[in-house]
């Protein structure tokens, strides 16, 4: 199994940061739109692949404009945001709280749920201890093993740090990921 994570375009959030951070349901900025649309030339989605979205604005909107065929993606609480370093005593911003089903529901009608049997929609994988994220975590990449075509996920920094040590990577800094705050990256890791 291929998984391909893609960090959100740059979000309006980051705008007079870190003042704005308390911002609910940050999109995109015209910066970011751009860095999603030059994106899409490096990535292509073949008819069988799998793209798991976080559900807050600025990855959707990196989504609807990465993706050709909405048919592809799914929505999952257990991509949304998650801090790097987990510390569960640190409050979440308002930024990262994701959308509710029934929000969902109303404004993307063509985005489907994964739901893995679980109620996740209400436990926020921000605030998770490590052990309960890596359960979750694990019957996600479960699901992504039985379909037939590769995985992308389009996340947020720290969400994609976790995955990647749940993957197996060693000594993985928080500085990795800021580096280019205001980029849209991709990377690879086969499973």
């Amino acid at each position: 199994m291929n998984i391909t994570f893609i960090r959100h375009g740059h979000g309006e959030h980051l705008i007079d940061y870190p003042n704005r951070l308390n911002c609910l349901h940050p999109g995109l900025t015209e910066l970011g739109k751009s860095q999603v649309i030059a994106l899409r030339k490096q990535v292509v989605f073949a008819p069988e692949d799998v793209i798991l979205v976080s559900p807050t604005k600025r990855t959707i909107e990196t989504a609807l404009l990465l993706i050709p065929n909405k048919n592809l993606a799914f929505f999952s609480p257990l991509v949304g945001p998650r801090m790097f370093p987990q510390n569960p005593e640190f409050v979440p911003f308002v930024c990262d709280q994701i959308y509710t089903k029934e929000e969902l529901s109303n404004q993307y009608t063509d985005i489907r749920m994964v739901e893995l049997g679980l109620d996740c929609w209400e436990e926020s994988i921000n605030q998770m201890n490590a052990q309960r994220f890596g359960i979750l975590a694990e019957q996600l990449l479960e699901w992504c093993r039985k379909q037939s075509g590769n995985t992308f996920i389009i996340s947020h920094d720290g969400t994609i740090s976790n995955y990647r040590i749940l993957l197996g990577e060693k000594g993985l800094p928080k500085v990795i990921f800021l580096v280019k705050q205001d980029s849209t990256r991709s990377g690879t890791f086969n499973d």
